[in-house]
């Protein structure tokens, strides 16, 4: 019965093994192809939120592909640098215009003007 038993234990051992390693001329596996990003950025026009919110970005081995993140988070941060830029020189601007309008100087008048000079239309 011993012997049985170490022979059955045998057989089933050996066919595992066989199973996994594979134990004759079976079609190998490919790898699988790569996953690429399928709606990038937009190129035509600045990235909106919806955009943001809808990027998925492709999985590789071990997490996301390196390149299509890098390429993903440049063109967003050149997009908010720009953004950042523009609202720094409308800001600019709005000082510029308040400070006009709260009697700053007034850029159109010449110096000679009595306005200007200090003196009422008499010459006083």
């Amino acid at each position: 019965m011993f012997w049985f038993l170490l022979l059955t234990m045998v057989v089933v051992i050996a066919a595992v093994t066989l199973a996994v390693v594979g134990g004759g001329e079976r079609a190998v596996l490919t790898d699988a192809p790569a996953e690429h990003l399928v709606d990038p950025l937009p190129a035509h026009r600045p990235v909106g939120r919806a955009d943001i919110e809808a990027l998925r970005l492709p999985l590789a081995a071990r997490g996301y592909r390196m390149s299509e993140v890098d390429e993903a988070l440049d063109r967003v941060g050149a997009e908010l640098a720009e953004r950042d830029a523009r609202i720094a020189e409308l800001e600019s601007e709005l000082a510029g215009a308040r400070a006009a309008a709260a009697g700053g100087p007034d850029l159109f008048k010449r110096p000679g003007d009595p306005e200007t000079s200090g003196h009422d239309e008499d010459g006083r």
